[in-house]
């Protein structure tokens, strides 16, 4: 049984924010090539951008020193020729510096894209591996929020935020090595403050991380509402509840704002501490250095390179805290996709992974449908309901029905044989070979499903019955929708076939709904079709009109119905009794009506409503 699972952020809450990163490298191993190369692109550019100070310096020496400057000393002895080599060194350097700058740029945000691609693609076919039970326990709003807001923030850091942080790195590397060349002193002095601001980035990392968290948690809130409120506009219309829900949107968006100023506050805190630890070691350099020239220890032009340094230094640790809160968001993004990507999957496949020491089995051919459920005890999490004890066998080529009230089971025989669910204990069997040891694939291929719950994917008429077999002909198409008994009103239809039938079909009838879904499972052709309450949607003649087409289509395969209305049914070969999970009664309709059991008493009941009586 699925034991009831966290939510994104709460499987991800345990990875801190270097954990989460590690593991994205991880992750993002077969690209190592391109990240080595986007960090030695921005690693290159960024040594090219400090050396214009350094030129700055040695020019300033030029003039002060002439003949005993340091370019000198490479036998260029004029200061005129002296500053026309650095002028030719300069333009190099800023080409140099624009060249790699683009080459940094193109493998970055490459990179970004096809991350974020394949994060969203590898989440999303780890959310279709889940069981039902998963995506009952986890909001769609949540999960859509994680494919694509979450996964969108990471693509913005890679985007900028990892180059940022790579030639922070790499100016204080170089700025320090600069200093420590020109003065030791200087340089211990300067540097002082680095510890600082070092360790000031950890502890707002340590704060900020938890806010963060509930920030991206506080976004798939609001992405549940706009999802739940759009799909029931039509509820919300009819209850004339449109401010109610436009109040609770604004009390969530408020929670998010309130969320991201709690985090705001702790990022923005950062960058006045880096501000006056720079500001130390800028006072430092400008003074102690300028008292150094001034008795000669230094050199002007190394003090003109100091300062200048200083400076390019202040830049990037100001940004800091910019990347270091870019970098949280998206680490906390990180968390929530990499909390879907190692979900535990409760539906062994074993097409995909066979277990140890079970082998994959496959269907005898030719298939004939029989289906056994021996002893399965099944229960949902957090609930009672489900089956206890529960055995029944479903005889190949023959019609069954299941019936009972609400809450009886009978739907939960539907998708135990689906593997929607796995049964606590007991043994499902599909023409003898246990379902657990099959493919999913194979499995579900197999058996042709409507559901009560009707869905219809956006585009035509023809696309959603064509669901059911991609491959199938226009002639095809035709026949399961005659068979479905549909082609007369999508004939009806202005453009027929290709009528679109919008988001959830919501242009067409709930009955047309049920009959274009019965098609899709026709065109599928399977030797076992299950119909949980295929008919439920529709008037009366349109059920006769497809009970006839359901003998045509039930020759030769096994059929499974689940019905309330007990009139679909009485032609079944056998009807199974359910109440509590067990089945109580079983036999044809007139066996079971002799019996003068709960079969009975609900068909009696069922005969009152009909006339009314």
């Amino acid at each position: 049984m699925d034991s009831e699972p966290k939510t994104p952020t709460q499987e991800s809450e345990s990875l801190s924010s270097f954990s989460a990163l590690l593991r994205l490298l991880r992750y993002a191993k077969g690209h190592n090539q391109k990240i080595l190369l986007a960090v030695s692109c921005s690693i290159i550019n960024k040594v090219f951008d400090v050396m214009p100070e350094i030129l700055i310096g040695i020019a300033i020496d030029v003039v002060v020193n002439r003949d005993r400057s340091f370019v000198a000393g490479f036998g260029f002895e004029t200061p005129q020729s002296q500053i026309a080599v650095l002028a030719v060194i300069t333009f190099f350097i800023w080409a140099g510096e624009s060249l790699f700058e683009y080459f940094y740029l193109v493998l970055w945000r490459n990179l970004s894209q096809r991350l974020q691609a394949e994060l969203r693609q590898d989440a999303y076919v780890q959310m279709q591996s889940q069981s039902i039970a998963y995506f009952e326990n986890h909001s769609s709003g949540e999960l859509i929020s994680i494919l694509n807001d979450d996964v969108n923030q990471l693509e913005r850091f890679l985007d900028g935020g990892a180059n940022d942080i790579i030639q922070t790195v790499v100016t204080v590397v170089l700025v320090g090595g600069v200093f420590f060349y020109l003065s030791p002193v200087i340089a211990l002095l300067a540097f002082t403050p680095i510890p600082v601001i070092v360790w000031g980035a950890f502890y707002f990392l340590r704060r900020a991380t938890p806010l963060y968290a509930d920030v991206r948690e506080q976004v798939g809130r609001i992405a549940n509402r706009l999802a739940n409120n759009i799909g029931g506009i039509a509820t919300i219309k009819s209850f004339t509840a449109e401010a109610r829900e436009a109040k609770a949107l604004s009390d969530a968006s408020e929670a998010y704002v309130a969320a991201n100023s709690r985090a705001i506050a702790v990022s923005s805190a950062f960058i006045p501490v880096i501000r006056m630890a720079i500001l130390v070691g800028f006072l430092t350099t400008f003074v102690y250095g300028g008292l150094q020239a001034l008795n000669g220890s230094l050199n002007v032009g190394a003090y003109g390179v100091l300062v200048f340094l200083t400076q390019r230094l202040l830049w990037p640790l100001t940004d800091l805290a910019k990347t270091i809160d870019l970098f949280e968001r998206a680490m906390a993004s990180t968390r929530r996709i990499f909390g879907v990507l190692e979900a535990p999957v409760q539906i062994v496949d074993q097409g995909a992974a066979p277990s140890a020491g079970n082998e994959l089995q496959v269907l005898p051919i030719p298939i004939a449908g029989a289906i056994e459920l021996k002893d399965v005890q099944f229960r949902f999490s957090g609930s009672n309901a489900g089956l206890s004890d529960f055995t029944l066998s479903i005889a190949a080529g023959g019609t069954t029905a299941l019936v009972g009230v609400t809450g009886s089971g009978k739907s939960t025989v539907a998708k135990l044989l689906l593997r929607f669910y796995e049964p606590d204990s007991g043994v499902i069997t599909f023409d003898g070979v246990d379902i657990s040891q099959l493919s999913l694939l194979e499995l579900r291929s197999n058996i042709g499903f409507v559901g009560q719950d009707v869905f219809m994917f956006e585009g035509t008429v023809a696309e959603n019955i064509r669901y059911g077999d991609p491959t199938c002909n226009d002639e095809q198409l035709h026949q399961a929708a005659h068979a479905a008994q549909a082609l007369d009103f999508i004939n009806a239809l202005p453009g027929g076939m290709q009528t679109q039938v919008g988001e959830r079909g919501v242009k067409l009838s709930g009955g047309q709904r049920q009959r274009l879904s019965l098609a899709r499972a026709i065109i599928k052709d399977p030797p076992v079709l299950i119909l949980d309450e295929a008919t439920s949607a529709v008037d009366n003649e349109t059920e006769a009109a497809i009970q006839r087409a359901l003998e045509e289509v039930a020759r030769d395969r096994t059929v499974l119905i689940i019905a309330h209305r007990l009139s679909t049914i009485v032609n079944a070969d056998n009807i199974v009794v359910l109440e509590a999970g067990r089945v109580v009664e079983q036999g044809t309709h007139s066996e079971l009506l002799a019996l003068g059991g709960a079969y009975s008493k609900q068909w009696s009941a069922q005969l009152i409503v009909k006339d009314g009586r």
